[in-house]
């Protein structure tokens, strides 16, 4: 956010908490960008809301920022998101971790022993094994408003769903091509919304006083690495690429009122498994954020969050099983 954004926002606030009549608290509006595993940076994100008190009116998220918005807006905190992923990336079920565990070759040693189609993995599946139980099952149901980003495969326009199932809005928003199969929605077929939307602060624009979006697309790779790429990871990277410049050019036509970029973009979409190195990578911008939304809310009160938190409670033991065959098809067979 430049200094200039900043003062029009502190001064708009000054002159609210100056008049009798405008006595509303502002609301923020938070959007919540894609990137695979480096998504796993909004855990920070959504920590300084908590540790603030803020609680969104309203939540736009694509991909994994639409996985942990859906949480967030289903009742979780922060402090429950971060203890569930922890649990889930480290120990509770192998067969995720062990797919997402290979850096070199993502997708090789599934493309190299099963034929493409095989390669294409039901996406409501794995939100089945990796989501809190008690998600809200639809959009009637959230404490918070969400708008979840796809992409719309015949048509290649954007679709922002707001209404009916989250599981399935979801799994459509994170349907990234070649790795899940694309979900079926009355006459769409509907992929990754950072296909056409990496960074959606615009689809919640007018709908808060202040937006605030969290980027996390970066650029691929450490700074002088040139080596040469696998054709794997150039194949992931094209969509790394392709969501960098879309927030690239869509920043210079405009911005969000609290643009935070998170420096997480030398990790692989597919590095689930380098949770704590993503999470200290992210650490400055969660001080950032906090610095920015301080400067810009200290002449006013956002509402707090005082509602009980839900308790977290996953799948039994007993059905980890058929949802992992769940995963590679409806028989437990590679389709």
């Amino acid at each position: 956010m430049t200094d200039e954004n900043t003062q029009r926002l502190t001064s708009r606030a000054n002159r609210q908490s100056g008049s009798r009549e405008l006595t509303r608290k502002p609301t923020i509006g938070l959007a919540l960008g894609g990137g695979g595993a480096r998504g796993l940076a909004h855990i920070l994100m959504l920590e300084v809301l908590d540790e603030m008190g803020i609680r969104p009116k309203i939540i736009a998220g694509t991909s994994i920022g639409a996985i942990f918005g859906a949480a967030y807006a289903s009742g979780y905190s922060a402090a429950q998101i971060r203890a569930h992923t922890e649990e889930l990336l480290r120990s509770r079920f192998e067969l995720v971790r062990q797919f997402f565990l290979a850096r070199k070759e993502p997708l090789g040693r599934v493309l190299n022993v099963l034929q493409l189609r095989s390669a294409l993995l039901n996406p409501e599946a794995l939100l089945d094994i990796v989501m809190p139980r008690r998600l809200a099952a639809d959009f009637n149901d959230l404490e918070i408003p969400l708008r979840v980003v796809a992409a719309d495969f015949f048509t290649q326009d954007q679709v922002v769903m707001s209404a009916g199932s989250i599981k399935g809005a979801v799994a459509a928003s994170m349907a990234l091509p070649v790795l899940f199969s694309p979900v079926m929605s009355e006459d769409r077929a509907l992929m990754d919304g950072g296909l056409v939307n990496p960074l959606p602060f615009d689809v919640i624009s007018g709908e808060a006083d202040i937006i605030v979006a969290v980027n996390v697309s970066g650029a691929g790779r450490l700074p002088g690495d040139r080596s040469l790429p696998k054709a794997t990871e150039a194949l992931i990277a094209s969509l790394q690429i392709l969501q960098y410049t879309i927030v690239r050019e869509k920043l210079l036509s405009r911005q969000p009122d609290v643009l935070v970029d998170v420096d997480v973009g030398h990790f692989h979409v597919l590095e689930f498994h380098k949770l704590e190195q993503v999470l200290e990578a992210a650490a400055p911008a969660k001080a950032e954020l906090r610095q920015k939304l301080e400067r810009v809310l200290s002449a006013e009160t956002l509402e707090t969050i005082d509602e009980p938190q839900k308790t977290l409670d996953e799948p039994p033991e007993t059905k980890r099983a058929r949802l992992a065959q769940r995963l590679l098809g409806n028989d437990g067979n590679p389709r």
